[in-house]
């Protein structure tokens, strides 16, 4: 045998041994805080929006909003996702114990100061705020080049496409603007992560579950046209984020919603419609065409840009953290991977989210209740998430029977 470990076989996959369980893993306090900040950030907007309190005035309370949603729950969910998976990308040992609680302490100080910057003003908080995302760009950067998975660079170049949004949209924010680009470039990252680890996760557990029942109806492999769609998906949501009204963006995303629809079918969803924490992986994935199909009729000038980012970041982004969430919660916990009834009205309460909230342009009579009622689901979705995993994250990990 080597006297080199790492040359005969891989790093060992420790992981904390001492200390609290909740910074044991990456997946651990990250999900537990977006769920939490999901539940608390809507409740302090809705308060904000009935007149029982004022919220960052300064930096403003609709910039506040659309920022903790894309930038705050959004960010702490993909670093929860991306801590753990980055290890078992590379084979190296998760980010764990102190250096995770000082990480996850830096997401929860961007938050706090974000809402004080009326107190300690819009610069000073949108600075510190600015802070989270490069430093988990290059954690994942070591790890990435440490483990010489090149091919998984390209996440890296999302990372650093959110991190460049945040920080043009608290320049706009800071000189008193809202940055709509700084937003659908945000959006464009998220949903291109996506594209692409959905692409490597769904057909990958479809065919898995198959396989375990003997089928061989598997999905279609990773291809030269899952490569395709993801470059024309890159490129039309690039277009939209630049360029919302061009005809140009049009024709992209017309297309480009083709591709990503045809993709999806590629993965045979329905053969496993049975097992519902895959299948609502699937059914996320549906609000990418869907998505491309609001920014088709958007860029048309059919559709109110709102109505579109509501259906992509709810639909595509949400829900498909939320499916990546529970999945891993379980998984990493060394619990079956079986949806629970509370699992699946969480997940139900944010597929309807997604589809009532634009209906407020449909029916404009209706906008407030339409409102009020996408709030809720939101909330409900995240409660239940919290109810029935915090204790899972904040437990240690069942030992294999």
């Amino acid at each position: 045998m080597s006297a080199n470990p790492s040359v005969s076989r891989p790093v060992p996959r420790g992981l904390l041994r001492t200390g609290p369980v909740l910074f044991s893993y990456g997946f651990r306090p990250f999900f537990l805080g977006a769920a939490l900040w999901a539940i608390a950030a809507m409740g302090l907007w809705i308060a904000a929006l009935t007149g029982q309190i004022t919220i960052a005035e300064t930096y403003g309370a609709p910039n506040w909003h659309a920022h903790e949603m894309l930038f705050g729950f959004a960010s702490a969910a993909l670093a929860g996702f991306l801590l753990t998976a980055v290890p078992n990308w590379t084979g190296r040992l998760p980010v764990s114990g102190w250096p995770l609680a000082g990480l996850f302490a830096l997401w929860c100080t961007g938050r706090i100061a974000l809402l004080a910057s009326d107190a300690i003003g819009v610069a000073v908080a949108a600075s510190i705020d600015a802070l989270f995302l490069p430093v988990l760009l290059a954690i994942c950067t070591r790890e990435v080049v440490a483990g010489r998975k090149w091919k998984d660079m390209k996440v890296l170049a999302g990372l650093l496409a959110l991190s460049l949004a945040n920080a043009l949209y608290h320049v706009a924010a800071i000189h008193g603007g809202h940055d709509h680009m700084a937003i659908r470039l945000a959006v464009a990252a998220y949903v291109v992560l996506v594209m692409i680890v959905g692409g490597r996760i769904i057909p990958s557990f479809t065919r898995n579950w198959l396989n375990k029942f003997g089928r061989t109806d598997f999905p279609v492999p990773y291809n030269t046209y899952d490569m395709i769609a993801i470059v024309a998906g890159a490129g039309a949501l690039g277009l939209w984020a630049v360029l919302p009204e061009h005809p140009a963006t049009v024709t992209a995303a017309a297309v480009t919603a083709v591709l990503q629809g045809i993709r999806l079918y590629r993965w045979r969803g329905w053969t496993v419609a049975r097992d519902r924490i895959l299948f609502v992986l699937h059914i996320a994935y549906i609000f990418i065409p869907l998505g491309l199909i609001a920014i088709t009729l958007s860029a048309a000038g059919y559709l109110e840009e709102r109505s579109v980012l509501h259906v992509v970041s709810v639909g595509a982004i949400a829900c498909m953290m939320l499916a990546v969430m529970t999945r891993a919660s379980l998984g990493h916990t060394g619990r079956a991977l079986v949806a629970s009834k509370i699992t699946v009205a969480s997940y139900t309460a944010l597929i309807l989210c997604a589809l009532v909230r634009p209906l407020a342009e449909i029916l404009p009579d209706f906008t407030s209740t339409l409102y009020a009622a996408s709030g809720l689901l939101w909330v409900t979705a995240f409660s239940l998430y919290c109810l029935e995993f915090a204790p899972i994250l904040t437990t240690k990990r069942r030992s294999p029977r």
